[in-house]
């Protein structure tokens, strides 16, 4: 991609690379069996914070979580966060889950959503890094995925064996192979390591 890149022409990349990533590997290869009816409904909303750092990604969190709790499911089902210059290691992305999980507390959320991590190193505990399960939750960006709890309760009704999604995964992935995900075409179109012009 092009060098000094406006912020907004970043923030369209990145999301147009994330719905990209989300209708060939999520809802292509049916990694979450709910994700295809939100996006038909255009109820997932997409977010970008570029050309920031931590303090400005914590703000737009907040404002995100508080914009998603107050809007009916119906008008807003969902959210992605997405951090394209910021957290090009998965360890520092995780540690930064914990701050997240104190915002969701300090705006007396818990209970009441969510956040699930995507990234594009992510790496499940006890696997090796070039295991292709790991995929499942590796999207272009790292993305926070803002998620209802009752959303979440409703899937489990819907189905019940929400368990074996994982499992399916995990075979769908290794049937694919590191090629087969590669042909999906669903990665990055922008640098991680250069920021936004200003």
């Amino acid at each position: 991609m092009s060098t000094h890149l406006s912020a907004a022409d970043v923030a369209t990349t990145a999301i147009a690379d994330t719905r990209r990533w989300l209708e060939r590997a999520v809802i292509g290869l049916n990694l979450c069996p709910f994700a295809k009816a939100p996006h038909i409904k255009g109820q997932i909303h997409y977010a970008v914070c570029a050309g920031g750092g931590r303090r400005e990604l914590l703000a737009l969190l907040r404002a995100e979580l508080l914009a998603l709790a107050a809007l009916e499911a119906s008008e807003r089902e969902t959210t992605l966060l997405i951090v394209p210059d910021q957290f090009a290691d998965f360890l520092d992305f995780n540690d930064f889950l914990g701050d997240a999980e104190a915002l969701l507390g300090a705006l007396d959320l818990e209970g009441v959503l969510q956040v699930a991590p995507f990234h594009p190193r992510f790496q499940f505990e006890g696997t090796e890094a070039d295991d292709i399960t790991n995929a499942t939750n590796r999207s272009p960006y790292p993305t926070l995925h803002l998620i209802r709890e009752d959303s979440i309760d409703r899937a489990v009704e819907a189905f019940p064996e929400a368990e074996t999604i994982f499992e399916a995964n995990m075979a769908t992935l290794r049937q694919l192979g590191p090629e087969g995900w590669a042909a999906l075409d669903v990665g990055p179109r922008l640098d991680p390591d250069e920021p936004p012009a200003t």
